[in-house]
């Protein structure tokens, strides 16, 4: 057909604009108050996509949120959004749209020609055909998704803003239609302070398609303009519209999102207003007025472009003006057809009503009534050009004769209405079937907190859903303590003949024998698919749903679901109360990831945290770094190195002269009061009781199954404070074990813990040479080896600069921790560069240390244990007091059985035959060179850490081996990327193996 604008009162468009759009590639017009979707119609485009299995041509369905086909990828560059709904795509001057159908195009799709062979492409088709060979999933993987479509995520960064907002009401009414209109009036009245929610652009819901209601002796238009009127003039109520509420959730939490700015041309969006806005509402009492969708009839061919819903082509000529037909053949289950044939047959439509109640008649000589039959089936090449209707059994839903065959341009079918129940189930609410209705619908009472009024209760009728309404609003007022007596608005009833519950209509076939009869439109689930499905066994809805795809993707089944559900119990042979419903989560519809984000985005979602030394080190060009948020020097390249080449000077500088790091980022909390040492007994593995003022001591910290959770230093600087230090990462999550044993098992200990992180910076003076400058800048400090031994500390100041100066190490070598201030560690650092310049002092960065901690066997907590490493297994049981007299965290657990028995995983060093091989991280590690020999070549290990050593002159590497302490000098071969690389097995420690180099 081509495209059919009409003339007729009461539609939402401004005629007398006309603005210019694209879509495919093909330039049309429309005008201010049209969506994409009725644009697209008046224009006489009806194929809008593909489906995704079969390629077969498709158009538009519905009229809103429950459209399942016609999903766009709106706008270009940065500001293109996917698989957006043509029906809820506001237009605008210069919008630009593109269909989301797969590769190649829209008009010409490879997938329809499999389509020819659909017979052999039923449901499970996909998992059973490509299980092998196992080698070409990555091709598959890439051809079905090509072919698959549904739009294109931005490659570029998004320029638009996003936030949130907070709400705390005591009603909030979801659904703008009749009945949440009059329910937010009602509250409003009452003085409750409410919010109104409705994801149109304009409040009225179904009252904007039906302008023959009357309420309050006002037509619908009027009806809406005074009660949005009312509710405007009254201060603590706040109106919503093109606001979703998305999900919904435990004490009342209701998520939407606003589209604030969608609506309007890139050009003319403020840029200082958001795109979306996530609405985060806890109210008091929740009124869900969502209304219901109408779910069309199944039948062959139900997806050629042309045909749709009964209330969507109801919508687009009254709402838009667009008479989707110019020979019209409705199919329905209800008066609902009659109320859609007539406003059709009155905008000069050839109209005809196949009624599946054997005692319909036409409500005037306008349009034309056949009383008992159905559609068999549709027929059309790209899109309806004909319907085969059959007549129907009085009470079977069987074919009871030959039919006939009517040419029509537009099919619209109406199989009753489906409450929108989503959001009521969303924190754990079920819908029961209503055999009245025909439909799963929520409770009229709803639930504490929660109120269900109108359509989504099944009352479907406007008079009836008024007074329900009325009535629980009612109820609602009295909980909250503002009792008033509520005004029913009056509404006439008019007489409508018994609906005849139909879903799948016959075609005299036995079922997959004619045409192919859809339910899901999006997934191309068939009604012969359900059935295949029950007949291999799948036997619960919620096997279904996954055996056929039947619900899932960006509808959520807002068409489908109910389908589905009946099709399935007629094949279980069951009622359809008792297979209920699938599980409906959030979100209701989609939602852009830049509304959930709002303002956390970069550094306001993961901030970077600088150390007070970072200028320094930008300075002097180090690479950097993040390590838990904190930006750390990596490396610090001279002109002309690479990172191995400026790894390899910072190393053998360290080891040979004197070198210097940023520490500062270093976890430290600051422990005090009278029971610190009996907290910090509990916590470590390791005894603290004699730990003298001045010392310091190494620590593991163990979790409660007895694996090891952080280490650090702890040194004592009053006998009731301690100063503990933990891994850069692990600092939060330490301070927080340390709270939560504290005030959940323990809180009759005197004991405070204050995170003085970002209270310190920290430098690492290490190597030979390091006493030697260091003495240049600490002169009340005693540094002879004599007194000031390795693991004591002293205070004093360095530069001029108050300071604890901790002799500690992470090398291996002679090493201080100068500790001052935060905002003098610039300064410090400077002065530290100055002192060492005659001894060539060399700045390193995190690489180098991970390569001289590995080279001494240091352990990194996280990556050369991964929770389930015990001291033991780390060959380190020095670290563990089994003798203290209160059990330490995971004490008992170090003598489980499964603890403490052989063959754990035990940490070790590796060398590899080829000094020059470096291993690669995570490498198995296997008892022989062959993959898959003919013997017995289990998988013992991983590489947990591995490095070239500058100062070994060879690769050497860290591992986790099954029994890995009893198999020293054993020859073990590592397998990565199919290379096979042997390796002898030793201990952890590469240099120094006594500690000599640090207790000079």
């Amino acid at each position: 057909m081509s495209g059919t604008r009409v003339s007729l009162a009461g539609t939402r468009i401004d005629t007398a604009q006309t603005i210019r759009f694209s879509f495919n590639g093909r330039d049309y017009t429309g005008h201010p108050g049209d969506t994409l979707a009725s644009a697209l119609l008046a224009n006489g485009v009806r194929r809008m996509a593909r489906s995704f299995k079969y390629g077969r041509p498709r158009g538009i369905i519905g009229a809103g949120a429950e459209e399942p086909n016609a999903l766009v990828q709106l706008g270009t560059g940065a500001l293109t959004v996917p698989n957006i709904k043509a029906t809820q795509a506001e237009l605008y001057d210069g919008l630009v749209a593109n269909p989301t159908s797969g590769w190649p195009s829209l008009d010409f799709d490879l997938k329809s020609v499999l389509g020819q062979g659909s017979r052999f492409m039923p449901a499970g088709f996909y998992s059973k055909t490509f299980k092998w060979p196992r080698k070409l999933w990555p091709l598959y993987e890439t051809v079905i998704r090509k072919f698959a479509g549904f739009g294109s995520a931005p490659t570029e960064a998004d320029p638009e803003r996003y936030d949130h907002l907070h709400h705390h009401v005591d009603v909030l009414v979801v659904g703008g239609g009749a009945c949440g209109l009059l329910a937010a009036l009602q509250t409003g009245q009452a003085g409750l302070k409410t919010l109104l929610l409705d994801e149109q652009n304009e409040l009225g819901g179904w009252l904007l398609s039906d302008t023959t209601a009357q309420i309050d002796g006002r037509n619908s238009e009027a009806y809406i303009r005074a009660v949005h009127t009312a509710l405007q003039d009254m201060p603590h109520v706040t109106v919503l519209t093109r606001t979703t509420a998305f999900g919904m959730y435990e004490q009342n939490l209701v998520q939407a999102v606003e589209l604030v700015q969608d609506h309007l041309a890139p050009t003319q969006r403020n840029a200082d207003m958001p795109r979306h806005r996530l609405h985060k509402i806890r109210a008091h009492h929740v009124v869900l007025a969502t209304g219901a969708i109408e779910r069309p009839l199944v039948f062959g061919n139900n997806d050629l472009p042309g045909v749709m819903t009964v209330s969507a082509g109801h919508t687009f000529l009254q709402r838009y003006g667009v008479l989707v037909g110019k020979n019209i053949v409705l199919c329905g289950t209800s008066d609902l057809v009659h109320d859609a044939a007539e406003l059709l047959a009155s905008a000069g439509a050839n109209v005809t009503v196949a009624d599946v109640r054997h005692g319909a008649k036409a409500r005037s000589n306008r349009y034309t009534v056949m009383a008992g039959y159905g559609i068999a089936e549709a027929h059309g090449r790209g899109e309806v050009s004909s319907v085969r209707l059959l007549p129907l059994h009085a009470e079977r839903d069987e074919a009871a004769g030959p039919g006939t065959t009517l040419a029509c341009d537009a099919v619209l079918s109406s199989g009753g209405l489906s409450p929108t129940v989503h959001l009521f189930c969303h924190d754990g609410g079920r819908p029961v079937w209503d055999e009245s209705v025909a439909a799963f619908v929520v409770p009229r009472t709803g639930r504490k907190g929660v109120a269900c009024v109108g359509a989504v209760t099944g009352t479907f009728e406007l008079a009836d859903a008024l007074a329900q309404t009325t009535r629980a609003m009612q109820d609602v007022v009295s909980v909250l303590g503002k009792p008033t007596t509520l005004t029913l608005p009056s509404c006439p009833s008019p007489l409508r003949l018994a609906a005849r519950p139909m879903f799948r209509l016959p075609d005299g076939k036995a079922e997959g024998a004619g045409a192919k009869a859809f339910v899901d439109y999006q997934n191309d689930v068939s009604s012969a698919d359900i059935e295949l499905a029950v007949r291999e066994n799948y036997h619960s809805i919620e096997h279904v749903k996954r055996y056929t795809a039947l619900g899932f993707g960006t509808d959520q089944g807002k068409l489908s679901n109910v389908n589905g559900f009946v099709i399935t119990a007629r094949a279980l042979k069951r009622p359809v109360s008792e297979v209920g419903t699938t599980t409906y989560r959030p979100a209701y519809t989609p939602v852009s990831l830049g509304a959930l984000a709002g303002t956390m985005r970069e550094e306001c979602f993961d901030p970077s945290r600088y150390t007070a030394i970072h200028a320094s080190h930008v300075a002097r060009q180090a690479a950097l770094e993040p390590v838990g948020q904190w930006l750390r020097p990596w490396y610090f390249p001279k002109p002309g190195e690479d990172m191995h080449a400026a790894v390899n000077r910072e190393c053998l500088a360290a080891r040979n002269g004197v070198a210097v790091m940023d520490a500062s980022t270093l976890g430290k909390i600051q422990i005090d009061g009278p029971d610190a040492r009996e907290f910090l007994n509990r916590i470590y593995s390791n005894a603290w009781s004699q730990l003298a003022v001045g010392k310091c001591r190494y620590g593991l910290m163990l979790d409660e199954n007895g694996m090891v959770m952080d280490d650090g230093v702890t040194a004592c600087i009053e006998p009731d404070q301690f100063y503990m230090t933990t891994t850069t990462g692990g600092a939060a999550r330490v301070l927080n074990w340390l709270e939560r044993w504290h005030q959940t098992e323990w809180p009759e200990l005197k004991v405070w813990m204050t995170s003085v992180t970002d209270h310190w910076s920290t430098v690492a003076l290490v190597g030979p040479k390091a006493r030697a400058v260091l003495a240049k800048l600490c002169p009340d400090i005693d540094l002879s080896p004599e007194n000031f031994k390795f693991m004591d500390w002293r205070a004093g100041t360095v530069c001029g600069l108050p300071a604890r100066v901790f002799r500690i190490s992470f090398s291996g070598e002679l090493s201080y921790e100068l500790n001052v201030e935060s905002g003098y560690g610039h300064a410090l650092w400077e002065a530290v560069m100055a002192a060492g310049a005659e001894f060539d002092i060399t700045p390193y960065g995190t690489e180098t240390m991970h390569v001289l901690r590995a080279e001494k066997g240091f352990i990194i907590v996280g990556q050369d244990t991964d929770g389930s490493m015990s001291p033991l297994d780390l060959d380190m049981a020095w670290a563990v007091s089994m003798k203290k007299p209160f059990s330490f965290l995971g004490k008992r657990s170090l003598a489980r059985s499964d603890t403490a028995r052989t063959g754990r995983k035990q940490l070790v060093g590796l060398l590899p035959q080829d000094p020059h091989a470096v291993l690669i991280e995570g490498a198995q590690i296997m008892e022989s060179a062959m993959a898959h020999p003919h013997g017995h070549n289990r998988m013992l290990g991983h590489v947990t850490s591995s490095y070239y050593s500058a100062f070994l002159g060879r690769t050497i590497a860290m591992a986790v081996v099954a029994g890995g302490l009893e198999r020293k000098d054993q020859t073990l071969h590592v397998h990565a990327h199919g290379k096979v690389t042997p390796v002898k097995v030793s201990g952890s420690v590469f240099v120094d193996v006594k500690g000599d180099r640090q207790n000079v």
